[in-house]
């Protein structure tokens, strides 16, 4: 499993190698740890790395976004999921001059509910995929007309490929 934060602005890919029980491998920026991270209290945790300890607390803001704190330090954190790079590649996209629908994560297209020739809305949902067992529809920000449909239910896809091709 994989994750992208913002810490103080600056993002940071996390995955996760191998759990077992408490003991978890790391990799944060091509750079693997091992760490034995245990829950003490709600929101606190101790972490093992190297023999040293570390005691973070973490403490959530809103939705994705949480304030962790250590002995000397504090830090803003924003967890970038599947649903939050689909909204910033939608933000990109929010002009009249978006020629087709894609997602930023490889998935599964689960339905596709226009075809060639369709007219659609701002704001129609066009095509549900599904990414890090989590399902998200793509819907078109202003009036189109549905030019190609790339992919059909079903198929596996690639993050930034092109699924519909708008008019």
């Amino acid at each position: 499993m994989s994750y992208e934060i913002k810490i103080n602005g600056d993002q940071t890919s996390i995955e996760i190698l191998n759990q077992d029980g408490n003991n978890i491998e790391v990799l944060i920026d091509d750079r693997k740890y091992n760490l034995d991270i245990v829950e003490v209290e709600t929101g606190v945790y101790s972490i093992l790395l190297d023999s040293k300890s570390y005691n973070v607390e973490l403490i959530p803001n809103d939705n994705k976004n949480y304030t962790v704190n250590t002995l000397y330090n504090s830090f803003e954190i924003e967890v970038i999921d599947a649903e939050s790079k689909y909204l910033n590649s939608r933000k990109k996209d929010d002009g009249d001059d978006a020629s087709f629908i894609s997602t930023p994560m490889p998935g599964k297209v689960v339905k596709i509910l226009v075809k060639e020739g369709d007219e659609v809305k701002g704001g129609d949902t066009v095509i549900i995929v599904s990414a890090m067992k989590m399902e998200s529809e793509y819907k078109v920000v202003n009036d189109k007309i549905i030019k190609k449909v790339l992919v059909s239910e079903g198929d596996t896809i690639k993050g930034n490929q092109p699924l519909i091709l708008l008019e």
